[in-house]
């Protein structure tokens, strides 16, 4: 009965169907296809065209701008300078610069506007140079934070309030030492420098 129902009904056959199965297209899809091929992998080379140089003039610029903050950081030093002696001998090259600085009256805000407004403001210059001169700007005003402590609390002549404040002035001094040839070194190599807590600041300005 069973091989009748078999002979009748042949799709009921398990050959048959097994045969009917291997011999039915599987359809295939599209995106089976892509993802089971891979891409070979290729080697990129990167080559510096003679756009990506950047210009001498910006390099100057930018590597001129970071003596603002640094001119202006020079006050922090003091403790240092009266313990080490010493130190003053790497800041004799300088001293000319220096002095020609302090010897124009306002010396400090024409520099600090004529550097924001002539440069980091000012579209024809590229952008390595904006950036370098308001990171510079950005520095120069917060250097002005621990003077303004200094004067809001008054920490005086002794005490542990003075000795945190010698601290406080010599970090800012080493930090603005780091920053000035950091800088300085970084633009005449025409690289562009990063300066903790002042580069993020300085880049949502450009």
């Amino acid at each position: 009965m069973a091989s009748l129902c078999l002979s009748i009904h042949p799709t009921l056959n398990p050959i048959t169907k097994l045969q009917f199965l291997s011999s039915t297209p599987i359809p295939k899809s599209p995106n089976l296809l892509k993802s089971t091929i891979k891409p070979k992998p290729t080697s990129l080379i990167t080559r510096m065209s003679s756009s990506s140089i950047t210009p001498a003039t910006d390099r100057l610029i930018s590597a001129v701008a970071y003596t603002l903050p640094f001119f202006n950081s020079l006050q922090y030093g003091q403790f240092l300078f009266r313990q080490y002696p010493s130190l003053g001998l790497l800041f004799e090259p300088i001293f000319p610069l220096l002095s020609l600085y302090r010897s124009m009256p306002y010396a400090s805000f024409v520099a600090f506007f004529g550097l924001y407004l002539g440069v980091v403001r000012n579209p024809s210059f590229s952008r390595y140079a904006r950036f370098n001169s308001m990171q510079a700007v950005t520095l120069d005003v917060l250097l002005v934070v621990p003077l303004l402590l200094t004067r809001i609390f008054n920490p005086g002549q002794t005490g542990l309030g003075f000795k945190a404040m010698v601290w406080g002035h010599n970090a800012v001094f080493v930090f603005s030492c780091f920053c000035f040839v950091y800088g300085v070194v970084s633009s005449i190599l025409g690289k562009t420098p990063y300066i903790p807590f002042v580069a993020d600041a300085a880049g949502r300005q450009i």
